[in-house]
């Protein structure tokens, strides 16, 4: 969405800390633009500033020196109440929500809008229950917070970012200390938010494969401040991303588009018989426990891929096995 007032413009931005010694930069030269309408997903080791970044876009910190622009201005002119209604934030830590139902935690939501008193109008609490309703959580209004799983908590901060009815919603890390379903989840809402309602979606997460999946932009992140941008398939495409993380435990499928785990091969097959899945699966095996399917190395053997079975072959001796598991232990030993 292309000249959308509501993208973030990052010009020669400078971020870091305030110390006793004076502002400490953590990354410096990023120039870049965070789209409205599409789920964009900042990934880097740790250390090379994420975390720092969010909160400068936010305006929990000051930036150090270039601009992030929203909407024209640059965030660090907005006053605080201005930019509650431009900003929503989901950050790492729990929430202390004491005896906090989750209606009312999402209703937090609207405190830009409540006056003084923090008291919610009748048009407060329908875009806190719609909120709730867009993001699954409706049924769950009544329930304590300190009740909810990992998943139906995030869920919650997400709804009250919602209800906060703002352009942009920055996330740190939401999908930590989520088990791999809710994880999925978590992206699919995010994606969902950002393509359904236009908005500025920006997060930072540490899960490569789901991020290589569900994000419409990627910002790699290196330590110093460097950021390439792109989506998944043109940093694949490129080389970018292979190179970003690329290591001697690593390996870019540009098949799938995803990263193996590639232990360094120590012996290699041939493989022959069936294509598709059941001799995919029995090459990632392989892979798995050091063995280069077609590869250099000292050749342990040959498996032939049949419809019902794996055949083994070394030397004379022939081991006929139901299993993928089977089929390597049989070439292994």
């Amino acid at each position: 969405m292309e000249g959308d007032t509501s993208e973030i413009r990052l010009d020669n931005l400078s971020i870091g800390y305030r110390s006793k010694k004076g502002t400490k930069a953590v990354a410096s030269g990023i120039t870049a633009t965070i789209r409205s309408g599409e789920l964009t997903c900042l990934i880097g080791p740790n250390g090379a500033g994420k975390s720092t970044l969010l909160r400068t876009l936010a305006g929990f910190l000051p930036k150090a020196a270039g601009t992030a622009s929203l909407r024209g201005r640059d965030i660090g002119s907005y006053k605080p109440r201005e930019l509650a209604r431009l900003v929503g934030i989901v950050l790492t830590e729990k929430p202390d929500t004491g005896c906090m139902t989750v209606g009312e935690l999402v209703a937090l939501g609207r405190s830009p809008y409540t006056g003084f008193w923090g008291t919610c109008s009748e048009s407060d609490r329908r875009a806190a229950a719609r909120a709730m309703a867009d993001v699954g959580i409706g049924h769950l209004a009544g329930r304590r917070v300190a009740t909810l799983s990992d998943g139906e908590r995030q869920k919650a901060m997400v709804a009250k970012a919602l209800a906060q009815q703002t352009p942009v919603i920055l996330l740190d890390e939401p999908t930590a200390f989520l088990d791999f379903p809710s994880k999925v989840e978590t992206m699919r809402l995010l994606r969902g938010i950002a393509r359904h309602t236009g908005k500025v979606v920006f997060m930072s997460t540490h899960d490569l494969d789901l991020a290589l999946q569900a994000a419409d932009t990627l910002w790699l992140m290196a330590r110093g401040g460097g950021i390439a941008t792109g989506s998944p398939e043109d940093l694949a495409l490129d080389g970018r991303l292979a190179a970003f993380f690329g290591s001697g435990s690593m390996r870019f499928d540009a098949a799938t588009g995803l990263f193996d785990i590639c232990p360094e091969a120590t012996a290699a097959a041939d493989v022959a018989g069936l294509g598709g899945t059941r001799r995919a699966m029995l090459c990632k095996a392989l892979r798995r426990n050091g063995i280069a399917p077609g590869g250099p190395g000292p050749a342990l053997g040959s498996v032939e891929v049949r419809a019902d079975c794996f055949i083994v072959r070394r030397g004379l001796a022939e081991t006929r096995s139901a299993t993928v598991a089977g089929a390597v232990e049989a070439l292994a030993t």
